[in-house]
């Protein structure tokens, strides 16, 4: 999945529940919160892909070693035919 840049996408308004004292806190560390938790959630969106791909990227290594295996020693059902 590709990801835009947070500031060439169009921007929506969205209903959270958050901590009321963390929002506040929060509040006294930034001028713009919906822009840090904006930049929180894409660090957080590409960090899940990131790691869905290394995911799949061993799936698929793991898969390709066992067709190595099949195509070298075959397949232990293939002794066991019930044809």
């Amino acid at each position: 999945m590709r990801t835009l840049a947070p500031d060439l996408t169009r921007k929506r308004a969205v209903n959270l529940t958050l901590n009321e004292a963390l929002v506040a806190q929060a509040k006294s560390d930034t001028s713009n919160l919906s822009a840090t938790v904006e930049t929180l959630l894409t660090d957080y969106v590409a960090q899940q892909q990131q790691s869905h791909a290394s995911r799949r990227k061993m799936a698929d290594a793991c898969a390709a070693d066992w067709n190595a295996v099949h195509a070298c020693v075959g397949s232990f059902a293939d002794e066991h035919s019930t044809l």
